[in-house]
């Protein structure tokens, strides 16, 4: 156990791919978050849709997962969840949020903060209807963040919901569906030498995005 605490503390990665600059960015923050979105796409990294999602409970403790980002546009990011879940839950009832974006190939962070709000009936039924049967199967099974008493039950539920609901009948359960986050800042990380990054940020003035250079 020595050995992998001495291994953590040694760990050192110094950050050499590029540089961000005020002058390099674009005026609209969602416009730079598409460009770096489709660059990383481009660079073929694995779970470029994971964005980790934190919330805050009404007794201000943080909550944080992975969670994967299904659609965007014009500054509002949609995911999809059990809305009894816990996450789902502190949503609702805190709105305020925030997602990270992490590419570690690319040396860059995305960081956007906002409020969230549940999805249009017509959205999250177009987003179900496009999953595959057993990912279908798998919303209606799940109570999630539930106790379960073993994972041969949550097997048998759904063997049953399966006789139930065929590939043609099946619908979207009415407690699964999407949250949006509807971005008030964003921060850009480009990852320099000496831990001296980068990171250009915006924030809404009287409805005006505003680009600002914070320290590393």
């Amino acid at each position: 156990m020595d050995d992998l605490h001495k291994h953590i503390s040694k760990l050192r990665e110094d950050f050499t791919n590029g540089t961000l600059n005020e002058s390099d960015v674009n005026e609209d923050p969602f416009a730079q978050f598409e460009k770096w979105l489709q660059q990383a796409v481009d660079s073929k990294i694995h779970e470029v849709q994971a964005m980790h999602l934190s919330s805050v409970s009404l007794e201000n403790k943080p909550s944080s997962r992975i969670v994967y980002l299904r659609e965007f546009e014009k500054n509002t990011f949609s995911f999809y969840t059990n809305y009894n879940s816990k996450k789902a839950q502190e949503l609702l009832k805190n709105p305020n949020a925030a997602i990270t974006f992490f590419w570690p190939d690319l040396e860059r962070q995305i960081r956007i903060e906002g409020t969230i709000e549940k999805t249009s009936v017509a959205q999250s039924d177009n987003y179900f209807n496009q999953r595959p049967y057993e990912s279908k199967i798998g919303a209606w099974a799940s109570e999630q963040s539930y106790l379960l008493s073993s994972r041969k039950e949550l097997e048998q539920k759904v063997e049953q919901l399966k006789k139930q609901y065929k590939p043609e009948t099946i619908t979207r359960p009415e407690f699964w569906g999407g949250l949006i986050l509807k971005a008030n800042y964003y921060e850009f990380w480009q990852g320099r030498k000496s831990r001296l990054h980068d990171r250009i940020c915006y924030e809404q003035e009287n409805n005006i995005w505003k680009i600002k250079r914070i320290a590393p």
